[in-house]
């Protein structure tokens, strides 16, 4: 039997997503039941989640295969666990309200924050890593369930909306960062930094006490700025090479984490040191690349795919939230039911830092 503290509705309002394609496929329906925790789990009365790139892609089936890279895939290659309707979101803050068996009723009350992942094995191996919003229901809903030790109390004063802008966005970045082994005093290359993962690299980067440079998008540079770059390129420079030369004063580049791809990812080869690092969990301007294996090869160059993050990238994450190590990033906030503007805006990435949904029972503020 579960425990609660106070009833919890029948149903609940909930964004579908109903097939791959277009927008139309994301349904705002307030006659979804509510789940029930089952045993070692949790029921979360939603209050915020942050939006990413990976809600956009899976939607559109945007991930391929390794046989065919324009195929309509969704994200994992290990099997694929999505079924429809879904309903998606990883970065979910909220509070305990119920819990199944076997958990502890001292826990209805918290506010916790979610960690996303599902990671299928004991260890720290990714290799058969897989998502709350992907395998199971995520967090554009006003409840969710999730495994006990999945849902994270946070020791700080920020709001809701501010920290549903860390999960998914720094548990990649981290990973990333470790997969490179980023150090202290090394510099780091930082592309797409005025998104949500992008500005969390720059911003882990520096706990780490590392360097950080970052490329940006026009008008972005002073926010990006802000948050810790040492110095920012603006994005579509001629020379990208020459333009990173320049703001390191000639220094090499120890590691890029790219989160861009496209026609830029030679020039990024190119700006690594000898025995470089380049860590990717995302490439927003094209997943094809074209790879000179000499400039590889050449330069003793280390090349890394990261995907999510372990365990133990979370509780660093948490510390670094803990510690004021890092800090929110809020580009906009949207109620559940405008979830279609909010992917929108999301789309067209007029906006710094993470956007994020709310319901609408206990919106923030107007949007």
């Amino acid at each position: 039997m579960n425990a609660m503290t106070r009833t919890v509705p029948a149903t609940m309002a909930a964004v579908l997503l109903t097939g791959h394609g277009g927008p139309e496929k994301l349904v705002y329906r307030t006659d979804v039941k509510v789940p029930a925790p089952a045993p070692g789990e949790v029921l979360v009365k939603v209050s915020a989640c942050g939006m990413n790139n990976t809600d956009v892609w899976v939607r559109q089936g945007a991930y391929g295969t390794e046989e065919d890279a324009a195929a309509v895939s969704t994200w994992r290659r290990q099997g694929n666990t999505l079924t429809f309707p879904r309903i998606q979101g990883t970065d979910t803050v909220g509070t305990i309200v119920a819990v199944g068996e076997g958990v502890s009723t001292d826990r209805i009350g918290e506010r916790v924050m979610v960690d996303f992942s599902i990671y299928n094995r004991d260890d720290d191996s990714l290799a058969d890593i897989d998502y709350m919003g992907h395998g199971r229901d995520g967090g554009y809903a006003e409840y969710q369930t999730v495994p006990a030790e999945n849902a994270h109390v946070v020791d700080t004063d920020m709001s809701d909306v501010e920290l549903a802008t860390f999960c998914c966005a720094y548990l990649t970045g981290e990973q990333m960062l470790e997969r490179a082994g980023l150090k202290a005093g090394e510099r780091v290359l930082v592309t797409g930094a005025s998104g949500g993962v992008g500005s969390g690299i720059v911003q882990l980067a520096r706990a780490r006490g590392a360097i950080p440079y970052a490329v940006a998008g026009k008008g972005k540079e002073k926010a990006v700025l802000d948050i810790g770059a040492e110095a920012v390129i603006t994005r579509g420079v001629a020379d990208l090479p020459q333009a990173v030369a320049e703001v390191t004063g000639g220094q090499p580049i120890d590691v890029v984490a790219d989160l861009v791809g496209g026609a830029i990812f030679n020039d990024l080869l190119r700006i690594l040191r000898p025995e470089g690092r380049y860590t990717t969990a995302g490439a927003i301007a094209g997943p094809v690349v074209q790879l000179d294996l000499r400039t590889m090869y050449l330069k003793q160059l280390q090349l890394h795919g990261s995907s999510q993050g372990t365990r133990a990238d979370f509780r660093r994450i948490v510390g670094y939230i803990e510690a004021k190590k890092i800090r929110p990033l809020v580009g906009g906030v949207y109620r559940l039911s405008d979830f279609h503007r909010a992917q929108a805006d999301f789309v067209a990435k007029d906006f710094v830092g993470k956007l994020v949904v709310v319901p609408d029972a206990i919106a923030e503020r107007p949007v």
